[in-house]
C-alpha cells in the first residue's frame, strides 16, 4: 500500500485546486524497482548531440573571464514581486532565469535536448512511462541548505496548485511523485504517450520548501527569495531598478552545463516607462546592450559619435528558431468575433506591404504560419501524412482547411486595399452585417460593429490607426486604448479586452505548452495564454497528437495539421517576423564566435576589454 505524504501547511493552498491536479508525492513502496542505466541526458527524439563526457557547450567560450558589471534595461511601469511563478503582481526581471536553477538544462543547438543540472543524472524506460532524477549530493541552495528530493516534490506540488496556470496545464499528464531518498526522485505518468513529460519536468525550478513554509506564495511581494542558481538579488529599488550579484561559491559553476556562462559579477536592471527614452540613455552610455524591436529605430536612430568612433557595436545577427505568431489577437470569448467570417473580414482591413514600406524600411517579411521560421510551418494544401491526420476530422472542419491555401490579404502588384475592402464587405454580408446609415450593423440584431483595441505601447499606434482608418471605410467604428504596463498585463490576464497586439512564441518542439495556448480546458482560466479563447475539439485533439508524437517526423506532421486549423480559424491577423536578431551593446562587451540555432543568448557573454 503506498503512503500518501501529507503536504506542508501553506496558506492559500485550497482542497478544489489540489484536486484539479491528480498528482501526489510518496515515499516508495517496497516493490523492486526496474533496473535501468542512469544517463546524462536525453533527447525529445533520437539522441542527445553531447556525450556523457563533454566538457561544455559548443557556442560558449570556457575560458570566459568572470567579472564585471552588466547594466540593463527593462521598458515597463515598474515590478510589484520578486516571484514569477504565480499570476499575481508584476515579477522583477530576470528571476526567474538568475536565481534559480532546474534540474536540467536544454541546449541552444538541438530541437531538444536536455542535460543534468541539479539532477546528475535520470533513468528513464523505452515507454517513458516514468523518469527517475538522481539529484547531485553538492546540489545547494543560496543560503547552505542542501536540495533534496523533497524539495523537487514540494516545487512540484507548490506550482501545480498555487502556482500560474500554465503549470497545471504544463505537467497535467504527471500521475504522482515518488520521494525514494534524499536525492532520488521519481515521476510517474500512467496511461499516456507524451514522451515530453521526462525533458519539461526537467525544466522545472526547484525551490527551498524550507524559505515557503511559513510564506504566503502568491502574496510573498517584495521579500527577497532564497533559490539555488548562480545569482541572487543584492539590492533593489521597489519598481525603479534592481541588481543581482553573482553567487561567488554557486555550487554548479565547473559543470558542463554551466561552464563560460554566468560571467558578470553584477547585473542591474533600470526600469524606463517610454522607450524612446530607454534608446537614448543606452547611446548615453547608461546600459550596456539593447536588443531592438523597432523597424524604424533600427534604420533611423542608431547613429551618432558613439557609432562612427566603434563605441558601440550594431549587429543583425541571424537566428534559426521558431518565431511563431505576432498579430492583432482576436478575443473570440466576446460576441463581437464569434463568427469567424467576421474574423477573416477583418483582416482584409489591415495593408501589411504599405506598413512594412512606410514604416518599417522593408525589413520584415510577412507571417503566414503559428510555427513561422520553421519546418513545422503548414505550407500550400494538406499532403501526405498531414492530410492522413487531419482526414477523420473533414466533417468537424472548414472546407478551407482542404481546399484553399492560407494566405494572409496582401496588397501586392494585383490587388488594392479598395480589392480587400471589398472583398471584407463581401465576408461581413454573409456574415449577416449590412451597412444601415453609414454604418456596419447586424442585419437582424441592428447591433453596430464596433470593438477596441487595447495597447500597452505607445509606438504601436502608428501601426494600429492605418488599420482603424481602413476599416471605418466599411462602417466600422473601432476605438484604441493605450493603458499603461500593469492596467495591460491585468486586463489581458483577465480576458477583459476586444483585441491586442501580441507574441505567440513557439519551440522547435512543441509539446505542452500547446495544452496552454488552445485547449478549451483554459478558455475561463484567468492569467492562461488561451488568450484568444479556443475552443474547438478538433484543436483539444490534435494538441494530444503533437503531445504523444512517436519521433520527429511524425511530430512535424502533427504540427503542421495543429497548424492548418488554426490558420483557418482566423484568430489572428498576421503580422510579420524577422530571422534575425538586432542588437547593439557598448564595446568592452564581448561574444562567443559561434552563435546556436535559437539565437544570440546574453547569459554567455562577458566583459572582454
Amino acid at each position: 500500500m503506498t503512503k500518501i505524504r501529507k503536504a506542508p501547511s501553506l496558506t492559500g493552498l485550497v482542497t478544489s485546486l489540489a484536486l484539479v491536479v491528480t498528482s501526489f508525492v510518496s515515499y516508495a513502496d517496497s516493490q523492486p524497482p526496474e533496473m535501468l542505466s542512469p544517463v546524462h541526458g536525453i533527447a525529445m527524439h533520437g539522441e542527445v548531440k553531447y556525450p556523457s563526457d563533454f566538457d561544455h557547450f559548443d557556442y560558449v567560450n570556457p575560458a570566459a573571464p568572470k567579472g564585471g558589471h552588466l547594466k540593463l534595461s527593462a521598458v515597463a511601469n515598474g515590478f510589484d514581486s520578486f516571484n514569477p511563478f504565480v499570476v499575481r503582481g508584476v515579477a522583477a526581471a530576470g528571476i526567474s532565469t538568475y536565481v534559480y536553477d532546474t534540474l536540467m538544462v536544454a541546449s541552444d543547438d538541438e530541437p531538444f535536448s536536455a542535460y543534468g543540472l541539479i539532477a546528475e543524472s535520470l533513468e528513464v524506460p523505452a515507454d517513458r512511462s516514468y523518469v527517475i532524477f538522481n539529484l547531485r549530493e553538492e546540489a545547494r541552495f543560496q543560503d547552505g541548505e542542501p536540495i533534496t528530493a523533497e524539495d523537487v516534490a514540494f516545487s512540484f506540488r507548490i506550482l501545480t496548485t498555487e502556482g500560474h496556470p500554465f503549470y497545471r496545464n504544463y505537467y497535467s499528464d504527471i500521475q504522482s511523485v515518488s520521494v525514494e531518498d534524499d536525492h532520488r526522485v521519481r515521476f510517474d505518468f500512467g496511461e499516456t504517450e507524451n514522451r515530453e513529460l521526462p525533458l519539461i519536468i526537467g525544466q522545472m525550478p526547484i525551490l527551498p520548501e524550507h524559505y515557503w513554509q511559513d510564506r504566503e506564495f502568491e502574496g510573498n511581494g517584495l521579500n527577497v527569495p532564497v533559490g539555488s542558481g548562480p545569482y541572487r538579488i543584492a539590492s533593489f529599488d521597489a519598481g525603479r531598478a534592481l541588481t543581482f550579484e553573482r553567487v561567488p561559491d554557486y555550487w554548479a559553476v565547473e559543470l558542463p552545463v554551466r561552464k563560460g556562462r554566468f560571467n558578470f559579477n553584477k547585473i542591474t536592471y533600470e526600469y524606463y516607462s517610454d522607450d524612446t527614452v530607454a534608446l537614448e540613455s543606452f547611446k548615453a552610455g547608461n546600459f550596456d546592450f539593447r536588443q531592438e524591436t523597432s523597424a524604424k529605430n533600427w534604420a533611423t536612430a542608431y547613429t551618432g559619435k558613439p557609432f562612427d568612433n566603434g563605441s558601440i557595436t550594431k549587429a543583425a545577427i541571424e537566428h534559426h528558431r521558431p518565431t511563431g505568431m505576432q498579430g492583432f489577437i482576436f478575443n473570440t470569448r466576446n460576441a463581437v468575433f464569434k463568427d469567424p467570417k467576421v474574423r477573416e473580414a477583418l483582416a482584409y482591413g489591415f495593408d501589411y506591404e504599405w506598413a512594412n514600406q512606410n514604416l518599417f524600411y522593408g525589413q520584415y517579411s510577412r507571417t503566414d504560419s503559428f510555427f513561422e521560421n520553421s519546418e513545422l510551418a503548414a505550407n500550400g494544401l494538406p499532403s501526405g501524412r498531414t492530410l492522413e491526420i487531419l482526414e477523420p476530422f473533414r466533417s468537424k472542419l472548414s472546407p478551407d482547411v482542404f481546399n484553399k491555401v492560407y494566405t494572409p490579404p496582401d496588397t501586392g502588384k494585383s490587388r488594392s486595399m479598395r480589392d480587400n475592402l471589398k472583398q471584407a464587405l463581401k465576408l461581413l454580408s454573409e456574415a449577416g452585417y449590412g451597412i444601415q446609415g453609414g454604418k456596419m450593423v447586424h442585419k437582424e440584431t441592428g447591433k453596430p460593429l464596433t470593438f477596441e483595441i487595447l495597447l500597452a505601447q505607445k509606438s504601436f499606434e502608428r501601426v494600429v490607426l492605418p488599420f482603424t482608418q481602413n476599416l471605418k471605410k466599411l462602417g466600422i467604428d473601432v476605438t484604441v486604448r493605450l493603458v499603461d504596463t500593469s492596467q495591460y498585463i491585468r486586463r489581458v490576464r483577465s480576458f477583459d479586452f476586444d483585441m491586442i497586439t501580441q507574441v505567440l512564441p513557439q519551440s522547435d518542439s512543441p509539446g505542452n505548452e500547446q495544452r496552454d495556448y488552445w485547449h478549451s480546458v483554459n478558455v475561463a482560466v484567468e492569467g492562461s495564454r488561451n488568450t484568444i479563447g479556443v475552443n474547438d475539439p478538433v484543436v483539444d485533439e490534435l494538441i494530444d497528437r503533437v503531445i504523444q508524437a512517436p519521433d520527429r517526423d511524425e511530430l512535424v506532421h502533427r504540427v503542421r495539421a495543429l497548424d492548418h486549423v488554426l490558420l483557418h480559424g482566423h484568430y489572428v491577423i498576421p503580422h510579420w517576423h524577422l530571422s534575425k536578431d538586432r542588437v547593439a551593446y557598448w564595446n568592452h562587451l564581448d561574444r562567443p564566435g559561434v552563435t546556436p540555432k535559437s539565437g544570440i543568448d546574453l547569459n554567455n557573454w562577458w566583459v572582454g576589454r
